[in-house]
């Protein structure tokens, strides 16, 4: 569920027909921007899951992610989140990450250097999960305060809580703090460092675009025009701030350059081999991010008939 790619009522009509054809989890975006104009959309995130989960009854929902340091503060985050726990009957999962300065930006309070961020993560999760415990919860912290806050309507399980990890000291603080572990890279010493560190037989999901389509150059030519930037690493990517730098990064990056890392056509091969690394590393469920808002539906009803049995044979 690409908030960046597709608008809000269409956005609930794919995760209601992704359950229907078998996918066993969804992830959604929580941008204030896309990364690219060409992508189009950025509606709010939480009120899309609202709607998701009365829309839809057994498929897992997840915040893929969330950053609750500079655009929401942590004791909102937690309130969403137990709130979108009870909607969806026990079915979500709050991934949070330190964010891009895409999209905290627009606060207007500026964006912090990278340990700061971590620094920030930190100390919001652990605010996140005094407020799941119940009870009153007054905070005063290096970069949060929380005045006698209470989740009124909290759910018997709170929602387990990811981490987004790109190196090592973000797997540090997931190992420490998370319940899932979340990645764009397949990267085998990333789930090393993050099981040293107490992540050991918890969750890990990772995260590889896709392009169908059964014109395999349009499916080029659709992934260079709106996920070139996916590429250049989320150290660039967490520091740009807005559609035109990304745009300006990525000027250079070749639509061959492209069709090298994200699986396009209809090549049932080529997708299995792209996703493959991710299990070979140990990660335990794949999230798929379909490129394009108006190709979701041909791409399910692909996914349906011919990707998903040959990915669980895997």
């Amino acid at each position: 569920m690409m908030t960046e790619q597709a608008g809000p009522r269409q956005l609930v009509d794919d995760v209601v027909r992704a359950e229907q054809v078998g996918f066993d989890f969804s992830v959604t975006s929580d941008h204030y921007f896309p990364w690219l104009d060409s992508q189009g959309h950025a509606p709010y995130a939480w009120s899309v899951l609202g709607a998701a989960a009365q829309a839809t009854s057994s498929i897992p929902l997840t915040t893929y992610v969330t950053c609750p340091t500079v655009r929401y503060h942590p004791a909102v985050v937690a309130q969403k989140a137990a709130t979108l726990q009870l909607l969806s009957e026990g079915r979500f999962r709050l991934g949070l990450g330190s964010g891009e300065n895409l999209n905290e930006h627009v606060v207007g309070q500026g964006w912090p250097a990278a340990d700061v961020r971590h620094e920030m993560l930190e100390e919001a999760i652990e605010i996140i999960r005094a407020l799941f415990g119940g009870g009153h919860v007054t905070h005063h912290g290096t970069h949060y305060d929380v005045d006698s806050a209470k989740l009124w309507d909290l759910p018997d399980q709170p929602p387990p809580i990811g981490v987004a990890v790109s190196g090592p000291r973000s797997c540090r603080l997931a190992g420490r703090l998370a319940d899932i572990l979340i990645a764009t890279e397949p990267k085998s010493g990333l789930l090393a460092d993050f099981e040293a560190n107490g992540g050991g037989g918890k969750p890990r999901i990772g995260q590889i675009p896709v392009c169908y389509d059964p014109d395999r150059d349009a499916a080029i030519a659709r992934a260079h025009d709106q996920f070139r930037w996916f590429g250049s690493g989320w150290k660039v990517n967490s520091e740009l701030p807005g559609p035109a730098s990304f745009a300006g990064a990525t000027q250079f990056v070749r639509p061959e350059d492209v069709a090298a890392s994200i699986p396009c056509g209809d090549d049932i091969e080529e997708f299995t081999e792209l996703i493959r690394p991710f299990v070979d590393a140990g990660f335990t469920d794949v999230a798929l991010v379909q490129i394009g808002g108006d190709h979701q539906r041909p791409f399910l009803d692909w996914a349906e008939k011919r990707l998903l049995p040959a990915l669980r044979e895997l």
